[in-house]
């Protein structure tokens, strides 16, 4: 079974982008989120993937992708449950890792979260000085939920 894991961290300034290596540009939305796994449709730039992903709370999460043709992509879209996330993936090599870092826009516009993923649960990391609260058990930032209930509906 394929396991991804990973942290989620808010990000504490915007210093993390004087290290950005490479930024691309990102949509996805979703044809399934039941309480057991989402299934998602991704396109960044000229590439695109299927994406199911178990709906575990927290650092591991069964996941399984598949690359596939743009063009099916981009016509699936229209066939996903509305909701559609925007954003744009920013990279930043640190410490032997790579910190990716969600710029969000449209509905979600205003959020930025950081992401790292992880060889075991229990790896250490050195934590940049950007780095603000962990937020990796917080469903409310997980893409499908921001799908759902974009950071724009949030209460303040």
């Amino acid at each position: 079974m394929a396991v991804e894991i990973e942290r989620k961290y808010l990000l504490a300034s915007e210093q993390w982008r004087e290290e950005v290596t490479r930024s691309q540009r990102m949509a996805q939305a979703y044809f399934a989120n039941t309480d057991r796994a989402s299934m998602r449709v991704r396109i960044a730039g000229e590439q695109a993937w299927l994406n199911i992903k178990g709906m575990t709370i927290g650092a591991s999460r069964p996941e399984y992708e598949y690359e596939i043709p743009l063009a099916d992509a981009e016509q699936q879209l229209a066939l996903c449950m509305p909701g559609q996330v925007d954003k744009t993936r920013h990279y930043v090599e640190r410490n032997g890792l790579v910190w990716e870092i969600d710029e969000f826009h449209g509905d979600n516009a205003g959020l930025i979260v950081a992401e790292v993923e992880l060889e075991s649960e229990d790896q250490s990391i050195m934590k940049p000085g950007w780095l603000a609260e962990e937020v990796t058990g917080e469903a409310r930032y997980y893409n499908v939920m921001l799908a759902k209930t974009p950071y724009s509906q949030w209460p303040k």
